[in-house]
């Protein structure tokens, strides 16, 4: 199971998601980095021995200009996999993002405004080239698109597999920054509908957990507070084959 880091940008800088309140985010206090600069986190996290990088890019999730500039840094300056969010819709878009050396897009449900996007991001860049995100909060799936939102994330989840998709991550904002832990139920269901390459982001809580989700075949876990706080350690990645 791959243990992939997340660095939140906002306002061109690293900075702490809690609950998905974007206007409540501070820049990024951790045991790890005294930086909250992103390239020089993605550097720390290079040299600690990850091998992806997840990048959720506010700015242009917002609807502001993307940080192209963040992205092509970490490329040249680290050896890791860059796969980021930055709200894409459109295939022009997507295309610039690839072009930029950034391993996959993150198409989110919340930004989403059509399936059919999905479909034709699939079918021009291959399959391994994207990823989509199942943004939940509040118990709904977050969408621009009425024919997402009327949906339940199960059938969700089996329309993006219909669709060519092969990585999901299933994100729930509510989690995000709070160490409640993850919903593993909702795991367990929707790897027996799908048996897709599975991500969780949202509330990671330790070492033990994390365990527990190799144990039901969770493809990745996207990770931050509990590595900054220094309550999962490198050293206990590292024990446990993670690193």
């Amino acid at each position: 199971m791959k243990i992939i880091p997340v660095i939140d940008v906002l306002n061109g800088i690293a900075v702490h998601g809690i609950k998905g309140e974007r206007k409540q985010y501070h820049p990024l206090k951790s045991l790890l980095c005294p930086s909250a600069e992103p390239v020089e986190l993605a550097f720390v996290f290079d040299y600690l021995g990850f091998t992806d990088l997840y990048l959720a890019d506010l700015d242009a999730i917002l609807g502001k200009s993307a940080n192209f500039n963040i992205y092509n840094q970490i490329i040249t300056k680290t050896s890791l996999d860059l796969m980021v969010d930055a709200g894409i819709s459109d295939i022009a878009t997507a295309e610039a993002m690839l072009e930029t050396g950034v391993s996959k897009i993150v198409i989110g449900t919340e930004t989403l405004d059509r399936l059919d996007f999905v479909s034709q991001a699939v079918k021009t860049f291959g399959k391994n080239r994207i990823v989509v995100s199942i943004d939940q909060k509040g118990g709904k799936i977050l969408s621009l698109s009425d024919s997402i939102i009327s949906m339940n994330v199960l059938s969700v989840a089996q329309k993006l597999v219909d669709l060519g998709v092969s990585q999901i991550i299933l994100l729930d904002l509510d989690r995000v920054g709070t160490e409640y832990g993850v919903n593993r139920e909702l795991l367990r269901n929707i790897l027996e509908v799908t048996r897709v390459d599975l991500l969780v982001g949202g509330g990671i809580t330790s070492l033990q957990e994390l365990e527990e989700l190799k144990t039901l075949d969770i493809y990745g876990a996207l990770v931050a507070t509990v590595l900054h706080k220094g309550k999962l350690t490198i050293d206990e990645l590292k024990s446990a084959g993670f690193l």
